[in-house]
Parts: C-alpha cells; structure tokens; sequence
C-alpha cells in the first residue's frame, strides 16, 4: 500500500518550473532513494513531498492531500533532514533533539523523562552519547549533523526524508547511519532520500527513483535502474556495472562524457 502517491506533480518556484509531470509511489515499509545529477530537482521533490511547497496535480499522504493536512499533522508523521542546517542561537544538544518531540506535546506541555530518555537513545545510537550538554557551535560539522538525525529519529515519524544527510559524516559514521536506518526500514518505517553515492544508493534502498531536469527519467530495482546507458545519459559517466552480491552493485567508472 502506497503511503505516499502523486499524478501529474508539477513545482514552479518564482515562475520557473523545477518539476513536472511526476507519477510516483512510495510503498510503505520500503527505502525509496532519489538519484539525479545537482539541479535536477531532488530537494524539491523531497521539500513538496514534505508539505513545504505548493504544487500542481496530486500529492496525497496516506490518501489525504498533503495541501490540507495541518502543520502539527505533518510533522507526526513526516521528519525531514536537511542537508544543511543554520541554528542562530547556541543550543545545548540535548535542547535541540527534543524539538523532535514538539509535534506530540500540547502548547503548554514540558518535556517529561520518557522525552528525555528517547532524546538521549537516539544520541547514543548516533555515537553522541554524553553530549546531552554540549554546546551545539562547539561541535564539528559531522557531529552537528548527527544531532538533527537525533532530532528526526525522536520525532517518531512514519516517513523520514533524508536530503543527502550523510554528507558531512566521515565513512564510518555514514555506513552505520545507513544500517541504523535500514533497521528502521525493517521496523516498518518509510524512508524517501536523496543520495549522491550511487553504489550507497544500491546497498541499502529497496527502489529507486531518478529525476533529470525535472523528470522522472527511471524508477525501479536498484539492479533495473543503474544501467551503463543510464550513468551514461543522465550523469554522462562512461562506466560498467557490475553485481557484487545479491544485495549491491558496483561501478567501475570509465571516463567522463561531454
């Protein structure tokens, strides 16, 4: 069953249109990977699918336009992680993973101990345990990031949208955030994410969707996508591809195309 489904999705920002014509699906319990070259829409697709821009055409959410769903709504069901991230004041860590739990709290509510203990078991399983009262400035790119992952993951969305967010981890923290999601994944939650490591991609996402200037260009196994004819015409790399198991891919690449 389709948690997510859109028809004819169009996006324009300041008249230009960034997307058009999309017919997708994202099937609940299941890791969609959005792939495509830089400016080929995907953080918009993943802000629409969010509920933070206008469309035209049909985007529901659990068969419910995502147009009419409230804010608060949303964001029990929908966690989005940017790819970047600004934060004007200087927050304790702990502060700011609890903003996760805000959509499940009534206007005058504080944050009990069970919101404290989810907030400090998503920080330890992303390797941030003890940094409950760091000061969030004084934290590395990659340990930041890593907090506002926290932040999602507390939130206790059914869909969690990922913008790339592993690209400011080193190689250690990235395979184990992708297998901590993919955990997730098994535990029955959605996940919709852009991903710039075509052979990540393959590894961990169950399907794959591909945009080129605004279009969905192919969707389908990692194995069906990832073709020589499709590194080819859409990221204009000369490469083989090549099974490594029966869960992954890898490519060898060639040399660039004009």
């Amino acid at each position: 069953m389709a948690l997510v489904d859109a028809s004819g999705l169009h996006v324009s920002l300041n008249g230009t249109a960034i997307l058009e014509a999309l017919d997708f699906d994202l099937e609940k319990g299941r890791w969609h990977g959005l792939l495509g070259p830089n400016g080929s829409g995907k953080t918009t697709l993943l802000r629409t699918v969010a509920g933070l821009l206008p469309f035209e055409g049909t985007l529901h959410l659990e068969g419910k336009d995502v147009s009419v769903w409230s804010r608060r709504a949303m964001a029990r069901r929908v966690a989005f992680v940017r790819q970047t991230h600004a934060v004007s004041f200087d927050f304790k860590v702990i502060d700011l993973v609890l903003l996760g739990r805000a959509p499940h709290k009534t206007l005058f509510s504080v944050y009990n101990h069970a919101d404290q203990e989810r907030a400090s078991m998503a920080l330890s399983q992303l390797d941030l345990g003890g940094f409950e009262n760091r000061s969030f400035h004084s934290l590395s790119g990659g340990e930041q990031q890593r907090v506002f992952l926290a932040q999602a993951l507390v939130q206790e969305a059914d869909l969690l949208i990922l913008d790339e967010p592993t690209t400011y981890l080193d190689v250690h923290h990235q395979f184990e955030f992708m297998e901590y999601v993919r955990s997730l994944v098994r535990a029955g939650k959605t996940v919709f994410g852009a991903m710039h490591d075509l052979e990540m991609a393959a590894r961990f996402a169950d399907h794959l969707m591909v945009l080129h200037k605004g279009r969905l260009v192919r969707d389908g196994t990692p194995k069906e996508v990832l073709t020589p004819d499709l590194l080819a015409k859409v990221f204009r790399m000369e490469a083989a591809v090549f099974d490594a198991s029966d869960t992954s891919l890898r490519i060898s690449y060639a040399r660039s195309l004009p």
